[in-house]
């Protein structure tokens, strides 16, 4: 079955993942250009990480919307355990967000063109100028756009499945703004493709997100920061696979 797996997605999935990607790259570019941002920068994305993770026939299940307000903009923090956490948070997370990414995504083909035209907010922390701009972005996003940001606070994809540790930005502009932030837990995204240094086939594993309650702020500043980022780390460790558990030290920090 492996074997087949492996034939199915050289000869079925990676044809219609590059077509697709075209297709969403261009509509988006054209329908933000156009038409309505906030729609085009958000549903296109959708769709493709749907159709991406469906074509790899991988079982996605989600728990937690319940606990997310009608209009309420959140910031969203999750564990970054693989390539796949893009696609089971855009496609499956059901809000309308921002990412928050490296700026280095910014020139691949197709992706960093889409993610130009919808507004999606690139950090880059090459002076201290860019990383102005950066909050600059989120904050005009967060107070006047109605809508949330996600955030992957370790800052690098795991190299074992474990978590690392959090960097407080994602924290320091939700204190900024006094919102709420949500911890989200993913599991199953390292067992589908494992971090290594070159491309390699996916592995099949049904993928599972974790929406946990909002963590609202208990005032305003370090003592606040600290404490919603203590709280956010041990909601989302809490509900990773017991394999996964606990903290290992990720070198790509």
């Amino acid at each position: 079955m492996r074997i087949l797996y492996c034939i199915y997605q050289l000869f079925v999935v990676l044809p219609v993942i590059v077509l697709i990607t075209i297709i969403t790259a261009i509509e988006v570019g054209v329908g933000c250009a156009i038409g309505d941002g906030h729609f085009w920068g958000y549903y296109p994305g959708r769709w493709w990480a749907q159709i991406i993770t469906r074509i790899f026939l991988l079982p996605v299940h989600v728990e937690g919307r319940e606990h997310l307000e009608p209009n309420q903009s959140y910031v969203f923090v999750a564990n970054h355990q693989g390539a796949f956490d893009i696609f089971l948070i855009y496609g499956f997370l059901g809000r309308n967000f921002k990412w928050m990414m490296k700026y280095q995504l910014n020139k691949i083909p197709f992706v960093g063109y889409a993610c130009r035209h919808s507004h999606q907010i690139f950090v880059d922390k090459r002076g201290v100028s860019k990383i102005k701009k950066t909050y600059d972005d989120a904050r005009n996003i967060l107070e006047h756009a109605n809508c949330s940001v996600v955030v992957f606070p370790e800052g690098a994809r795991s190299f074992t499945g474990h978590m690392g540790a959090f960097k407080k930005g994602a924290f320091m502009l939700a204190d900024e703004l006094q919102l709420p932030v949500v911890p989200l837990t993913i599991n199953g995204s390292f067992d589908v493709m494992p971090r290594m240094k070159d491309w390699h086939f996916a592995h099949w594993h049904p993928l599972s997100l974790t929406i946990h309650q909002p963590v609202y702020p208990i005032g305003q500043g370090p003592q606040n920061i600290q404490a919603t980022m203590n709280q956010a780390y041990d909601s989302v460790m809490s509900a990773l696979e017991p394999k996964y558990q606990g903290f290992v030290e990720n070198p790509d920090q």
